[in-house]
Parts: structure tokens; sequence; C-alpha cells
């Protein structure tokens, strides 16, 4: 008998089975840790200088909660992820905030704390790990609401006009003028006045005094007010298409990394991706999972998606939500028309209907026009390799040197309204581009995943 509790106990640690399935990859998507408010009201006794790091800034009580959150997943696959770090095993990004970049550390601390050669100091409990990131301005994948997007804002004029928004306008008038007079704000609303209970809260959280006026109704008042908030950005009215414009993203990105590896043979090496973001990510993901909770992510809250084989070979999914840290194990979440443990086809067939097929057409449609708003009198021009990632150092060179030669203007907002086309550039010839571009055209060239459009000449790298 004790043998044979030996083989099984070696078979789940070697394995990491789950019931008669095998672990193949992990996605870890979580918030980051406790951090001072974004911002302060006009009348907050606590300003800026109250925080030793400034606003916005992940604080040691948010340091801890990642180091814990990060201790949490080694204890749970262990003996799928390997001991020591082991750089193919693992993938990370962030946004390019400083609170997740140093919660993604924290985590990470946690997670590998180095043990014998990897030890390069003594006394030191830590070891560096890559974390990736792209600049705020063009993250797609991890920051949502994407407000650049023209059909999403119509579908948010539209929630704002249904009959439960308008509703909830009329109950709490009162009280958001209240808060507006409290306050100092030039106006409160339904969508903005998030951000005064999360000041309110994060100075609860750090022993500051708050105003007489914040009662415990006041703040429960205001945290439903906010929790509503965040249902309206991605649910309340059309979810599917907002989903579509939003988490759908995220999902999509999940769903083709889950399909690569079950197209790869046994010995692939990653084994887990992990994302390092915001509450508004959470909720973007599962209003296009259509798992939402209705409540705000609390500080290091943890969505899990696990990809397993099963002994027939085939492949499923299960998601867990980790909001609570004194529950030892995370919430199993269920979408809708499937089990917990749903197969991989069937996954991609229930949530189809969130993956957008093209974005940027897609937020274009039921607008009545195709205006990027670039302007006739400056060539705006964006680059991108066949991942999704663009190439901003390139970018903005061309940009720098073409000015110089006297071609266009570029300042401020217009490097937002960069544009794409679909074909690759090095398959286009110098000749079509006016004279004095041609050497930078040849430059460019190099990178033969990069793409151009013109869209102020009538000369165009690529036919549409």
């Amino acid at each position: 008998m004790a043998s044979y509790l030996l083989v099984l106990l070696l078979l789940c640690i070697l394995g990491q089975s789950f019931g008669q399935s095998q672990l193949k990859l992990v996605t870890v998507l979580y918030r980051h840790g406790d951090r001072s408010p974004v911002k302060a009201f006009p009348t907050d006794p606590h300003q800026e200088s109250a925080w030793p790091q400034g606003f916005g800034q992940l604080t040691q009580e948010g340091m801890r909660q990642h180091l814990e959150l990060g201790q949490f997943l080694r204890r749970r696959y262990q003996g799928f992820l390997s001991e020591p770090y082991t750089r193919y095993e693992i993938a990370v990004r962030s946004t390019d905030y400083d609170r997740t970049l140093m919660s993604a550390e924290s985590n990470l601390a946690g997670l590998y704390p180095p043990n014998g050669s990897q030890v390069f100091h003594p006394g030191l409990n830590w070891q560096p790990i890559p974390i990736h990131t792209v600049p705020q301005d063009q993250e797609r994948l991890l920051s949502f609401p994407l407000s650049n997007c023209a059909y999403y804002q119509r579908l948010m004029n539209e929630t704002e006009k249904t009959e439960l928004f308008i509703n909830m306008t009329k109950t709490y008038a009162d009280f958001l003028e209240m808060v507006r007079n409290k306050t100092g704000v030039e106006s409160t609303t339904i969508a903005s006045i998030w951000s005064i209970h999360d000041t309110l809260f994060c100075e609860e959280k750090h022993g500051m005094t708050l105003p007489d006026w914040v009662t415990p109704d006041v703040m429960s008042t205001l945290q439903f007010l906010k929790n509503f908030g965040f249902q309206i950005l991605f649910g309340v009215h059309k979810r599917v298409e907002k989903s579509r414009l939003q988490g759908g993203l995220l999902l999509d990105q999940i769903i083709k990394n889950f399909t690569t590896v079950s197209s790869l043979k046994p010995n692939g090496q990653l084994k887990m991706i992990m994302y390092s973001a915001h509450d508004t990510t959470i909720v973007a993901l599962h209003e296009a999972l259509n798992v939402f909770n209705g409540l705000q992510p609390p500080y290091a809250s943890c969505h899990i998606m696990e990809l397993h084989q099963d002994s027939n070979g085939s492949f499923s999914v299960e998601i867990f939500y980790r909001n609570d840290s004194s529950v030892a194990e995370p919430y199993p979440l269920t979408i809708p028309g499937c089990a917990h443990h749903c197969s991989l086809e069937e996954f991609i067939k229930l949530t189809q209907s969130v993956i957008p097929t093209d974005w940027d057409k897609e937020c274009m449609m039921n607008t009545g026009s195709t205006d990027t708003g670039a302007g006739e009198e400056a060539e705006i021009f964006q680059w991108r390799n066949p991942l999704g990632t663009r190439d901003s150092h390139v970018k903005r060179a061309w940009l720098r040197q073409i000015e110089q030669e006297g071609r266009v203007s570029i300042r401020g907002e217009s490097l937002k309204q960069l544009r794409c086309c679909d074909c690759i550039l090095s398959q286009c010839s110098a000749d079509v581009l006016p004279r004095r571009s041609a050497r930078i055209f040849r430059q460019c060239s190099a990178y033969h995943h990069l793409y151009l459009r013109s869209s102020s000449t009538h000369h165009q790298c690529c036919a549409d």
C-alpha cells in the first residue's frame, strides 16, 4: 500500500496530473498590489506629498501581497514549474506602469527564490527575472478600456441612454451633487465617481483621517456606484459588442497561445505566461468570458487559465479566480454552456462571438466615418511586425528624419493617429515615393517585417 501511494505521488509531482489530465500551459493575469491613489480631489487634505512615492505607486503592502501570490503560485505549480528559474518556462509581460512592473517583480521574488548556483550575492534571497512591456500609448493587450475606438465610444454613449443607467443617475442625483460640493470637483457622474471612492479607500486603508462627511453609509454608496461603473465599461449594454473591442483582444491572444501549445510536440518548454495589469483588465476578460461577478477585483487578485491534455489526447481548459488570499484554493469559474473542465474546441466555439476579426475595422463600424483625423497637411505612418508589436524606435526615428527633410510636421497627438497597411515594406519599390524620401525608405526596408502607409499623398507603397 505504501509503495502504491508513493508511485501515485510521484506521478502527480512529475506529470502535474489533475484527475486524468496533464497540465500543459498556465496563463496568469493579476492586478497590481496595494497602491497610493491615482489622484486627490481639490478639498482633500491629503495631497500627493502625503504619499512617500507620490500618486499611483505600489506600496510596501502591495509588494507583500504579490510576494505572497508568487509563493502561492509556487506551491500550486510545484512539480510543473522547475524549482530553479528556467527562462524557457515562463514569459512575463506587464503594462508600462511602475505599480504593475514592481508587482511583477515582487511576484517573481516569491515564485522563484534563488537556490544554489542561482544565488549571486550571499544573503540576498532574490534574483533578476526579465519582465517585458510596451509603451503605454502602444498597449493593446492589457490596458482596458481602449479609448481610441469610435464604435466603443458610441456603445458607451448608448449605455448612458439605457433605462438602467438613467434610473441610476436619477436615483443618486442628490448624492452625486453632495459629493461634488464636498470634494470641489467640477462634476460627478456615475462613470467618474469611482475616483472619489478610490482616493478615500486608499487613505482609509493607510490610516489617514477622512473628512467628516465621509460616513460608513457614504463609503458604502460610493463603493456600490464604483462597482456599477465597472459593469457599464464592458457590460450592461451590448456586452458582446463591447467585448469584441476590449477584453476579446486579450482572450484572443490566450486562445492563440493555447492552440499553439496544443499543436506542438509534447516536449514544449513554455509552461507559464504571466500578465501583470489592472482591475479593468481582469473585468474586461471576465466580461468577455461572461463570468464577471460585478465587483471590482481587489489588489493582487489573480485570474488563472490552465490548458490540460486529457488521457485521450484532446485538450481542455480550466479557469480559476483568486480574489481572497485567506482561502486556500482559488474559486473555479465556468463559462456559460460548458463544464468547468471545458474542451478546448468547445471553449473556442463558445467564445468566438467576442473575438474580433479586424479590430481597426470593427472600431469604425456604424460610425458613419472612416476619417482618422490625421489631416491632409501631414503624412502619418505606422509600423507593425507580424506579431502585432510595434517598433516605436524605428517609427519615431523615421518621423524625425522626414520632418528634418521638410516633408512633414509631426507634432504631439499626431503620433497617436498612425495607420498601417497590409503589405510588407520590402515588397515595395522606392521609386513610388518622392525622391527625397528614397534614402529613408531604403534604410527602413531592412526591417522586413515593417509596414508602411502614406495617408496624405497619392504615392501609395502598397495597394489596398
